[in-house]
């Protein structure tokens, strides 16, 4: 009777265990939203990743749905005691078992390993230099959940297939089934092409031989030569050379988008982009077109969502003409000037401001460790307002006043012969 007795105590307490830890299990969120900042067009977010001592770390993500490789920073690899192996231009390391999402568990143990940029120590804590970010959520991941990014919000949402509410005008789309990128079907001139979708970038971009096709074919049309505003992506040396243009009209899924603002795509970089896609694909759309919108990403069935949430006009290239580059140290890079009207946007020469030169600070106000966004935020501004630029030059400071200008906009006569049309 003993053992009959003591057998049904155990079973009783087995029965309980078993039923906390479904309880448990039920307490993990099938979707989740959280606040999101834009930074640069980016869409960063705050998640928690697990520590070997049982805490949490607390670090900034950026959602990059347009990259298929998990990137980490070399702080978090050493805050998770990963084993780094470097070569001559990036390190690598096993994934991150996991990261959290506003309480939400995303697992990363599908992902074969962690990229990490092969940084000096004082910037070991960041992906890139101008972004204030320790991990990303690549397309790779994200394919195995709904996904929904609310610019005009700047909120976040993730969730398990079927679990998120779409709205707004959809599409079919085609989805890489081996790392989640995605290519729209849409139009340019009637004629049919691919575009990514690309959440993650800042600018987007057409490819070189269609850019120059398209610029024969309206020389009426808006364009420039040097990245500035949300066309400086990196601050990679060849930006300041880069060509920039407002297409009149583009029709990407659903969507009927006017002044395009698209940069030049150099034939490696489509043929580097089609490759990873494994569709052809003429370019990309990121988040400079998408500002206004809820865009939906629901991967199991191949559709893409957009609800319209603002019509506003952002002024996107109503800045000082620089092309900058973030460093390692927080300092900012002088790259170029853009030309503006045929000369020069911002003093040049002796007393003003040449390549190599570092911008110091705006109107007073240091940039020293602030993110692309941020800077351009303090170099945006209404066409004819003047800036102060502080500017260094073998270790002496001086400064330059310059005005904000309205690149890639219509002349003022060429507006009026449009009304008058």
């Amino acid at each position: 009777m003993r053992v009959v007795v003591v057998g049904f105590v155990l079973l009783t307490l087995v029965g309980s265990l078993a039923e906390g830890q479904d309880t448990a299990a039920t307490t993990q969120p099938r979707s989740v939203t959280i606040p999101a900042t834009i930074d640069h067009n980016r869409v960063v977010i705050r998640v928690d990743i697990p520590l070997p001592d049982g805490t949490t770390q607390s670090v900034r993500a950026w959602v990059d749905n347009g990259n298929p490789d998990l990137c980490v920073s070399r702080r978090v690899a050493s805050l998770l005691g990963l084993a780094v192996t470097c070569g001559d231009r990036e390190c690598s390391s096993p994934p991150p078992s996991e990261i959290i999402v506003g309480g939400m568990m995303i697992p990363l143990n599908g992902v074969k390993e962690a990229k990490i940029p092969l940084r000096p120590v004082n910037a070991a804590a960041v992906l890139a230099a101008g972004m204030n970010v320790e991990i990303n959520l690549p397309s790779s991941i994200l394919r195995h959940y709904d996904v929904l990014v609310d610019f005009p919000d700047r909120k976040f949402s993730i969730g398990a297939p079927g679990t998120l509410h779409f709205r707004g005008s959809s599409t079919k789309v085609s989805v890489n089934a081996e790392n989640g990128l995605i290519q729209i079907p849409s139009q340019i001139e009637g004629k049919k092409h691919n575009l990514a979708l690309d959440v993650g970038a800042c600018i987007s971009f057409l490819s070189e031989e269609m850019f120059d096709r398209l610029a024969a074919a309206h020389p009426d049309w808006p364009r420039m030569t040097g990245a500035v505003g949300s066309a400086n992506m990196w601050g990679a040396e060849e930006e300041s050379k880069w060509k920039v243009t407002r297409l009149d009209r583009l029709q990407y899924g659903p969507l009927f988008l006017t002044n395009v603002a698209m940069v030049a795509m150099p034939k490696t970089m489509v043929e580097f982009f089609e490759k990873r896609a494994g569709v052809s694909t003429v370019g990309l759309v990121g988040s400079n077109l998408l500002v206004n919108y809820r865009v939906g990403l629901d991967y199991a069935h191949s559709t893409v969502y957009f609800e319209i949430g603002r019509t506003f006009n952002f002024p996107d290239f109503d800045v000082i003409g620089l092309t900058v580059r973030p460093e390692d140290d927080g300092r900012f890079t002088i790259l170029g000037v853009a030309n503006f009207a045929g000369e020069p946007s911002v003093p040049v020469g002796a007393d003003g401001v040449q390549p190599g030169d570092h911008l110091v600070a705006v109107n007073d106000i240091s940039v020293l460790g602030v993110t692309m966004g941020q800077v351009w935020s303090m170099l945006g501004g209404t066409q004819g307002q003047e800036r102060k630029l502080t500017v260094e030059r073998g270790g002496k400071e001086f400064t330059v006043v310059s005005k904000v200008q309205h690149f890639l906009g219509e002349a003022p006569d060429e507006k009026e012969g449009k009304k008058g049309k």
